[in-house]
C-alpha cells in the first residue's frame, strides 16, 4: 500500500521567529507529517524537506505575498504563481528527487524538497 505524507510548509513572514517541529532522524524514513515556521529573514524554512514518493507538501502563506517556482526538474509539480498571502496550496510530489525552488517576488528566496523512494 503506497503510504502518503505530508508536510506543511509555513512562508509565514512575520516578526515571531520559527523553528521546526519534526526532522528526519539520520537513517529513517522522512517524516510523514510535520509542521514548520519561516523566519523573518524571508527564508522557506526547513530546507531541505524531506519527503517519502507520493507525498505532499502544503506551502502556507501568511499575510506577505509569496510565490513557488520549481527550477524545472524532470517530475516537478506545478509553479504556484501571483502574489499568494493569507492561503495554503499543496503540491503532491510522485517521483524521488531533490525539486528547488524560488519565490520570484523575494530574490535569495529558496528551497529544497528531497524526495525519497517508496521502500527505498
Amino acid at each position: 500500500m503506497l503510504r502518503t505524507t505530508s508536510l506543511i510548509l509555513l512562508a509565514l513572514l512575520s516578526a515571531c521567529g520559527g523553528s521546526a517541529t519534526e526532522s528526519p532522524t539520520p537513517g529513517s524514513a522522512p517524516p510523514t507529517s510535520g509542521t514548520v515556521n519561516a523566519t523573518p529573514n524571508i527564508t522557506f524554512n526547513p530546507s531541505p524537506v524531506s519527503i517519502l514518493a507520493g507525498g505532499s507538501v502544503t506551502f502556507a502563506f501568511g499575510s506577505v505575498g509569496h510565490n513557488v517556482y520549481f527550477d524545472g526538474t524532470t517530475g516537478a509539480p506545478a509553479n504556484i504563481p501571483g502574489v499568494n498571502a493569507n492561503t495554503s496550496v499543496a503540491r503532491t510530489f510522485p517521483t524521488a528527487g531533490t525539486y528547488v525552488y524560488t519565490c520570484h517576488i523575494h530574490p535569495g528566496m529558496t528551497g529544497r524538497i528531497v524526495v525519497s523512494p517508496v521502500g527505498g
